[in-house]
Protein backbone atom coordinates (compact mmCIF):
# COMPACT_ATOMS: atom_id res chain seq x y z
CA UNK A 1 0.00 0.00 0.00
CA UNK A 2 1.06 3.43 -0.90
CA UNK A 3 1.19 5.67 2.32
CA UNK A 4 0.92 10.08 0.85
CA UNK A 5 -0.42 11.52 3.73
CA UNK A 6 0.82 11.38 7.69
CA UNK A 7 -0.13 15.19 9.19
CA UNK A 8 -4.06 14.62 9.61
CA UNK A 9 -5.68 14.12 12.92
CA UNK A 10 -9.04 13.61 13.86
CA UNK A 11 -9.11 12.56 17.72
CA UNK A 12 -5.32 12.99 18.71
CA UNK A 13 -4.00 10.19 16.54
CA UNK A 14 -2.05 10.94 13.21
CA UNK A 15 -4.33 9.74 10.38
CA UNK A 16 -2.65 8.13 7.29
CA UNK A 17 -3.95 8.00 4.08
CA UNK A 18 -3.07 5.28 2.03
CA UNK A 19 -4.07 4.16 -1.87
CA UNK A 20 -5.29 0.89 -1.22
CA UNK A 21 -6.11 -0.07 -4.69
CA UNK A 22 -6.58 1.13 -8.01
CA UNK A 23 -9.73 4.01 -7.16
CA UNK A 24 -9.58 3.19 -3.82
CA UNK A 25 -8.03 5.19 -0.33
CA UNK A 26 -8.17 4.68 3.17
CA UNK A 27 -7.69 6.89 6.31
CA UNK A 28 -6.46 5.07 8.62
CA UNK A 29 -5.70 5.41 12.55
CA UNK A 30 -4.29 3.57 14.79
CA UNK A 31 -4.64 0.60 12.98
CA UNK A 32 -8.15 1.91 12.17
CA UNK A 33 -9.68 2.11 8.90
CA UNK A 34 -11.89 5.97 9.47
CA UNK A 35 -11.87 6.80 6.10
CA UNK A 36 -12.62 5.64 2.60
CA UNK A 37 -12.30 7.63 -0.91
CA UNK A 38 -13.19 5.96 -3.99
CA UNK A 39 -13.56 6.83 -7.92
CA UNK A 40 -15.64 5.36 -10.32
CA UNK A 41 -16.39 5.35 -14.10
CA UNK A 42 -19.58 6.44 -15.87
CA UNK A 43 -20.96 4.97 -19.26
CA UNK A 44 -20.17 8.63 -20.80
CA UNK A 45 -16.12 8.71 -19.42
CA UNK A 46 -17.08 10.98 -16.40
CA UNK A 47 -15.44 9.89 -13.49
CA UNK A 48 -16.97 9.94 -10.11
CA UNK A 49 -15.17 10.90 -6.57
CA UNK A 50 -16.86 9.79 -2.82
CA UNK A 51 -15.56 10.13 0.32
CA UNK A 52 -16.78 8.79 3.55
CA UNK A 53 -15.24 9.60 6.62
CA UNK A 54 -16.57 10.73 10.32
CA UNK A 55 -14.07 13.74 10.91
CA UNK A 56 -14.17 16.89 8.68
CA UNK A 57 -9.99 16.46 9.00
CA UNK A 58 -9.87 12.81 7.36
CA UNK A 59 -12.01 14.22 4.39
CA UNK A 60 -10.20 16.96 3.93
CA UNK A 61 -7.20 14.96 3.59
CA UNK A 62 -8.87 12.15 1.50
CA UNK A 63 -9.47 14.94 -0.53
CA UNK A 64 -6.45 16.43 -0.61
CA UNK A 65 -5.00 12.52 -1.51
CA UNK A 66 -7.13 11.90 -4.01
CA UNK A 67 -7.28 15.08 -6.09
CA UNK A 68 -3.74 15.42 -6.10
CA UNK A 69 -3.64 12.47 -8.23
CA UNK A 70 -6.91 12.23 -10.38
CA UNK A 71 -7.05 14.35 -13.65
CA UNK A 72 -10.06 16.70 -14.11
CA UNK A 73 -13.02 17.00 -14.66
CA UNK A 74 -14.69 15.35 -11.53
CA UNK A 75 -18.16 14.90 -10.12
CA UNK A 76 -19.65 13.89 -7.40
CA UNK A 77 -23.38 13.61 -6.20
CA UNK A 78 -24.69 15.19 -2.67
CA UNK A 79 -28.29 14.88 -1.56
CA UNK A 80 -28.90 18.45 -1.61
CA UNK A 81 -30.27 18.33 1.85
CA UNK A 82 -26.97 17.32 2.99
CA UNK A 83 -25.08 20.95 4.02
CA UNK A 84 -22.58 19.47 5.57
CA UNK A 85 -21.26 16.99 2.89
CA UNK A 86 -22.07 19.70 -0.14
CA UNK A 87 -19.76 22.05 2.11
CA UNK A 88 -16.89 19.55 2.37
CA UNK A 89 -16.93 19.58 -1.08
CA UNK A 90 -17.26 22.91 -1.92
CA UNK A 91 -14.42 23.09 0.71
CA UNK A 92 -12.17 21.36 -2.17
CA UNK A 93 -13.02 23.04 -4.85
CA UNK A 94 -16.19 21.24 -6.65
CA UNK A 95 -19.13 23.94 -7.51
CA UNK A 96 -23.18 22.93 -7.96
CA UNK A 97 -23.41 22.14 -11.77
CA UNK A 98 -27.12 21.06 -12.19
CA UNK A 99 -30.13 19.37 -9.85
CA UNK A 100 -31.69 16.36 -10.11
CA UNK A 101 -35.32 15.53 -8.90
CA UNK A 102 -35.72 12.18 -7.02
CA UNK A 103 -39.59 11.08 -8.05
CA UNK A 104 -42.00 9.03 -7.15
CA UNK A 105 -44.53 8.18 -9.30
CA UNK A 106 -47.96 5.99 -9.20
CA UNK A 107 -48.83 2.65 -11.37
CA UNK A 108 -52.54 3.41 -11.01
CA UNK A 109 -54.07 4.48 -14.21
CA UNK A 110 -56.68 6.32 -12.29
CA UNK A 111 -53.97 8.37 -10.92
CA UNK A 112 -51.51 8.58 -13.36
CA UNK A 113 -53.97 10.27 -15.65
CA UNK A 114 -52.64 8.00 -18.45
CA UNK A 115 -55.44 5.47 -18.95
CA UNK A 116 -55.38 3.56 -21.93
CA UNK A 117 -52.72 6.06 -23.63
CA UNK A 118 -52.55 4.37 -27.26
CA UNK A 119 -49.66 4.76 -28.86
CA UNK A 120 -50.00 7.00 -32.29
CA UNK A 121 -51.13 5.18 -35.81
CA UNK A 122 -48.38 2.44 -36.62
CA UNK A 123 -46.31 2.28 -33.64
CA UNK A 124 -46.79 -0.88 -31.51
CA UNK A 125 -45.65 -1.20 -27.70
CA UNK A 126 -44.29 -4.97 -26.52
CA UNK A 127 -41.37 -6.72 -25.35
CA UNK A 128 -37.69 -6.18 -26.61
CA UNK A 129 -35.49 -8.17 -28.87
CA UNK A 130 -32.00 -7.74 -28.29
CA UNK A 131 -30.46 -6.72 -31.57
CA UNK A 132 -33.07 -4.00 -32.67
CA UNK A 133 -33.04 -2.94 -29.20
CA UNK A 134 -28.66 -2.78 -29.34
CA UNK A 135 -29.82 -0.78 -32.52
CA UNK A 136 -31.70 1.97 -31.00
CA UNK A 137 -29.63 2.39 -27.94
CA UNK A 138 -26.99 3.22 -30.56
CA UNK A 139 -28.74 5.77 -32.19
CA UNK A 140 -30.15 7.19 -28.71
CA UNK A 141 -26.75 7.91 -27.52
CA UNK A 142 -25.29 9.37 -30.64
CA UNK A 143 -28.56 11.81 -30.74
CA UNK A 144 -28.25 12.89 -27.17
CA UNK A 145 -24.40 13.54 -27.51
CA UNK A 146 -25.31 15.67 -30.67
CA UNK A 147 -27.66 17.40 -28.95
CA UNK A 148 -27.48 18.63 -25.10
CA UNK A 149 -24.40 15.99 -24.47
CA UNK A 150 -24.55 12.60 -22.64
CA UNK A 151 -23.34 14.25 -19.05
CA UNK A 152 -26.74 15.80 -19.26
CA UNK A 153 -28.10 12.56 -18.72
CA UNK A 154 -29.02 11.24 -15.39
CA UNK A 155 -25.85 11.16 -13.11
CA UNK A 156 -26.61 7.16 -12.21
CA UNK A 157 -27.72 5.89 -15.95
CA UNK A 158 -26.07 2.45 -15.55
CA UNK A 159 -23.15 0.57 -17.87
CA UNK A 160 -24.51 -0.79 -20.71
CA UNK A 161 -24.54 -4.45 -20.13
CA UNK A 162 -22.30 -7.15 -22.36
CA UNK A 163 -26.28 -9.30 -22.41
CA UNK A 164 -28.86 -6.22 -21.70
CA UNK A 165 -31.70 -8.24 -19.29
CA UNK A 166 -34.53 -7.57 -22.18
CA UNK A 167 -37.28 -8.40 -19.65
CA UNK A 168 -36.20 -4.43 -18.23
CA UNK A 169 -36.79 -3.28 -21.56
CA UNK A 170 -40.67 -1.86 -23.36
CA UNK A 171 -40.10 -1.34 -26.77
CA UNK A 172 -42.09 1.07 -29.38
CA UNK A 173 -41.51 0.33 -32.87
CA UNK A 174 -43.07 1.44 -36.33
CA UNK A 175 -42.49 0.23 -39.58
CA UNK A 176 -40.07 -2.87 -38.61
CA UNK A 177 -37.45 -0.45 -36.41
CA UNK A 178 -37.49 0.21 -32.56
CA UNK A 179 -38.11 4.27 -31.76
CA UNK A 180 -38.05 4.46 -28.21
CA UNK A 181 -38.22 2.14 -24.71
CA UNK A 182 -38.36 2.26 -21.32
CA UNK A 183 -35.90 0.81 -18.90
CA UNK A 184 -36.36 -0.38 -15.79
CA UNK A 185 -33.19 -0.02 -13.92
CA UNK A 186 -32.33 -3.60 -11.08
CA UNK A 187 -33.29 -2.15 -7.63
CA UNK A 188 -34.48 -4.80 -4.80
CA UNK A 189 -36.78 -2.62 -3.16
CA UNK A 190 -38.83 -0.22 -5.32
CA UNK A 191 -38.77 -0.50 -9.39
CA UNK A 192 -37.07 2.56 -10.76
CA UNK A 193 -37.20 4.49 -14.33
CA UNK A 194 -33.82 3.89 -15.58
CA UNK A 195 -34.52 5.59 -18.83
CA UNK A 196 -37.14 6.97 -21.11
CA UNK A 197 -35.92 7.68 -25.06
CA UNK A 198 -37.88 8.55 -28.02
CA UNK A 199 -35.68 8.84 -31.43
CA UNK A 200 -35.55 12.32 -31.58
CA UNK A 201 -37.51 12.38 -35.67
CA UNK A 202 -40.16 10.41 -33.51
CA UNK A 203 -40.97 12.87 -30.34
CA UNK A 204 -44.18 14.77 -29.27
CA UNK A 205 -46.46 11.91 -30.89
CA UNK A 206 -47.17 10.41 -27.41
CA UNK A 207 -44.85 7.59 -27.82
CA UNK A 208 -43.32 8.45 -24.64
CA UNK A 209 -46.35 8.36 -22.70
CA UNK A 210 -47.71 5.17 -24.46
CA UNK A 211 -44.58 3.53 -23.27
CA UNK A 212 -44.98 4.80 -19.68
CA UNK A 213 -49.01 3.71 -19.58
CA UNK A 214 -47.98 -0.04 -20.74
CA UNK A 215 -45.31 -0.16 -18.18
CA UNK A 216 -46.90 1.14 -14.98
CA UNK A 217 -50.53 -0.69 -16.09
CA UNK A 218 -48.28 -3.79 -16.13
CA UNK A 219 -46.61 -3.01 -12.31
CA UNK A 220 -49.78 -1.86 -11.11
CA UNK A 221 -51.43 -5.45 -12.19
CA UNK A 222 -48.09 -6.81 -10.02
CA UNK A 223 -49.57 -5.10 -7.11
CA UNK A 224 -46.76 -2.25 -7.08
CA UNK A 225 -48.47 1.20 -6.06
CA UNK A 226 -45.15 3.45 -7.19
CA UNK A 227 -42.22 3.30 -9.04
CA UNK A 228 -39.01 6.25 -8.25
CA UNK A 229 -37.45 8.08 -10.79
CA UNK A 230 -35.00 10.72 -11.68
CA UNK A 231 -35.24 13.67 -13.64
CA UNK A 232 -33.29 16.58 -14.24
CA UNK A 233 -34.86 19.68 -13.84
CA UNK A 234 -33.27 21.74 -16.67
CA UNK A 235 -35.06 18.85 -18.93
CA UNK A 236 -38.48 20.38 -19.18
CA UNK A 237 -39.75 17.87 -21.47
CA UNK A 238 -39.20 15.45 -18.85
CA UNK A 239 -40.12 17.43 -15.65
CA UNK A 240 -43.92 18.09 -17.83
CA UNK A 241 -44.25 14.40 -18.27
CA UNK A 242 -43.74 13.05 -14.63
CA UNK A 243 -45.29 16.33 -13.42
CA UNK A 244 -48.41 15.34 -15.79
CA UNK A 245 -48.76 11.73 -14.22
CA UNK A 246 -48.71 12.96 -10.60
CA UNK A 247 -45.27 12.24 -10.21
CA UNK A 248 -44.30 13.64 -6.57
CA UNK A 249 -40.84 15.30 -5.93
CA UNK A 250 -39.33 13.31 -2.86
CA UNK A 251 -35.17 14.90 -2.62
CA UNK A 252 -33.41 16.56 -4.75
CA UNK A 253 -29.45 15.31 -5.69
CA UNK A 254 -27.06 18.12 -6.44
CA UNK A 255 -24.13 17.35 -8.92
CA UNK A 256 -21.08 19.18 -8.09
CA UNK A 257 -17.88 19.28 -10.47
CA UNK A 258 -14.34 20.20 -10.30
CA UNK A 259 -13.39 21.29 -13.83
CA UNK A 260 -9.98 22.15 -15.42
CA UNK A 261 -7.27 19.92 -15.92
CA UNK A 262 -4.59 20.59 -13.60
CA UNK A 263 -4.42 18.99 -10.06
CA UNK A 264 -3.97 20.02 -6.53
CA UNK A 265 -0.27 19.66 -5.65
Amino acid sequence: MESVHLTARSDGQAVTIERVADGSWHAVEDDQVVGRGDISGRPDGRMFVSIDAWHCAVFDRLAGAMLAELPRPLYTLVGEDDLDLAAHWERAGFTARRREWECLVPTDPGLTGLGPALPPPGVTIGPAEEGPLRALDRVIRDEVEAAVGWREMPAEVLPRPAAPDLSRYTVAAEAGEYVGYVRLAAVTRQPRIGLVAVRSGHRRRGIGRALLARVLDDLHRRGIEAVSAEVNESNTAAMALFDAIGARRTGSNLELALEGSERHG
